[in-house]
């Protein structure tokens, strides 16, 4: 399956965004408000009892897949750190080192599949687990992104690694997604760039939309796409 078609799935995988910070929820409500049938939008905390419920979670790591910071240690201290170790051996064996910008990686939440002991899943996330993690870099060490396009290269990445994922019958399938505003916190990116980002990816690549952006036929196209995105507000 090439991996820049629309998901021929029997099935749309829902995308569930989630931040406790307001100006990011009113950016994502602003830009998405046309996909509503494909987008949720929630403000709170990420693994709240209320909390949307997911096949998987975002985190916006590092390239190097350490989970000591932001809210990625959020993520370390709700799955332990097993989930850090098994991601990085990944990574080591997987990206020869390091997942750039523009690259995602998904691992189970805990070796073998998620059991009814792993967690108390009835306090988190609508009382269901959550099985995956992707990784997806917004940047490649802690440093400030706001005049890039790194928001819109990490969601690309989410969307076309749940593809990939989910092509092979044999994995399980991944149907719903929760992510967090990517690039915001450390990065510093303005919510409105990561929210205008954020849903430039998806309506390329999980919508088909802005041909432009696949096929352009000058390279004055993603010149100014690339600027818009950079200076968006």
């Amino acid at each position: 399956m090439a991996t820049n078609e629309v998901s021929t799935n029997d099935f749309q995988v829902q995308y569930k965004l989630c931040d406790y910070n307001p100006k990011m929820v009113q950016a994502w409500q602003e830009l998405f408000k046309d996909h509503a049938d494909r987008i949720q939008i929630h403000n709170g905390h990420i693994f709240g009892k209320d909390a949307p419920s997911a096949d998987a979670i975002v985190s916006p790591a590092n390239s190097f897949g350490f989970m000591d910071g932001g809210i990625d240690m959020v993520y370390t201290r709700h799955f332990g750190w097993q989930m850090q170790e098994r991601l990085q051996e990944v990574i080591r064996k997987e990206y020869n080192g390091e997942v750039l910008v523009g690259q995602a990686a998904i691992i189970e939440t805990f070796e073998g599949g998620v059991k009814e002991g792993s967690l108390d899943w009835s306090k988190y996330n609508g009382g269901q687990p959550i099985k995956f993690l992707i990784s997806a870099p917004t940047m490649r060490v802690p440093l400030e992104v706001a005049d890039t396009v790194n928001a819109y290269l990490a969601f690309r990445a989410v969307i076309l690694a749940v593809k990939k994922h989910n092509a092979v019958p044999a994995n399980e399938p991944i149907r719903s997604v929760l992510c967090p505003g990517l690039g915001t916190a450390v990065g510093r990116m303005p919510p409105e760039r990561c929210a205008f980002q954020m849903c430039r990816a998806f309506e390329v690549y999980e919508l088909g939309m802005h041909k432009n952006v696949l096929n352009p036929t000058h390279l004055e196209y993603p010149c100014a796409d690339h600027e818009t995105m950079t200076q968006y507000v």
